[in-house]
């Protein structure tokens, strides 16, 4: 009944929100291409999903995003291990993964268009980039958070480097990592849309530059709600494969109002 109660109030929150909006730029004869009402937004998210101008350019960003976190997801997670695992390792390595943390990842998405052109690639590394370091860091974080006296005592019991990392720091590590994820699936998006502003033939990015240009702002603003709700369904996903992997820890775990505990 609780969960019920919280849906209608959020519900009417959001009405009452959306309401206050288009009476405000009505009301005060607000320019459209400066702050649209939503039923302006509303209808011009229609047009773009019904014609199919939308769906074109989400496809090219979709796939930039999926595979741009998929690829930088791995490498974090495959380096990260590395580092906390080896020490020589960490010392040839880590000072240069730090120096080049320090940059900006967003000012090298024009140095990745202008590597590998205008197509998906310059978009997947400039996606791959933004989730890389969240997921080393965590990576990282996670392994060496596993207990030292467990370890010494798997290492008095004869257990190998490989079955310390499997049975012990891998679990330690697992809460790290998806909070990693949880971070970086969102960065993605951003690293995509960005490389997309600087250069690209298809996606929403080139989409809201191209209808800045045009003045349109409710266009504008329907792709931001477009973006919003793909932002939302990636983070859901992610939190719905942590309470999957996580089965065992007790923060993934929810109350009947659907609260975590």
């Amino acid at each position: 009944m609780s969960k019920v109660k919280d849906t209608a109030i959020s519900i009417a929150f959001f009405a009452f929100t959306m309401g206050a909006w288009e009476l405000s730029t009505r009301a005060f004869n607000v320019p459209s291409y400066v702050l649209p009402p939503p039923s302006a937004i509303a209808m011009a998210l229609y047009r773009g999903l019904s014609s199919g101008l939308y769906i074109r350019h989400l496809g090219f960003t979709l796939q930039a995003t999926l595979t741009g976190f998929v690829l930088g997801s791995i490498l974090g997670i495959v380096l990260g291990a590395l580092v906390a695992s080896y020490r020589y390792f960490e010392m040839l390595v880590y000072p240069y993964i730090i120096m080049f943390k320090s940059m900006p990842k967003v000012a090298l998405a024009p140095l990745f268009v202008l590597w590998l052109g205008l197509g998906i690639w310059s978009k997947i590394v400039s996606a791959a980039i933004l989730c890389f370091f969240p997921l080393m860091i965590n990576t990282i974080a996670g392994l060496r958070s596993a207990d030292e006296d467990r370890i010494s005592l798997m290492k008095s019991l004869g257990a190998s480097r490989f079955q310390i990392f499997l049975h012990l720091r891998l679990p330690s590590a697992l809460p790290f990592i998806m909070a990693g994820l949880e971070l970086a699936v969102v960065l993605s998006l951003i690293g995509t849309i960005v490389a997309e502003f600087v250069g690209a033939r298809a996606g929403l990015g080139t989409l809201i530059q191209n209808m800045s240009s045009n003045m349109d702002g409710a266009g504008q603003f329907s792709v931001l709600v477009l973006l919003s709700a793909i932002g939302l369904t990636m983070n859901y996903a992610v939190r719905r494969l942590k309470k999957w992997v996580l089965f065992w820890d007790p923060s993934t775990r929810t109350d009947e109002s659907g609260a975590s505990i």
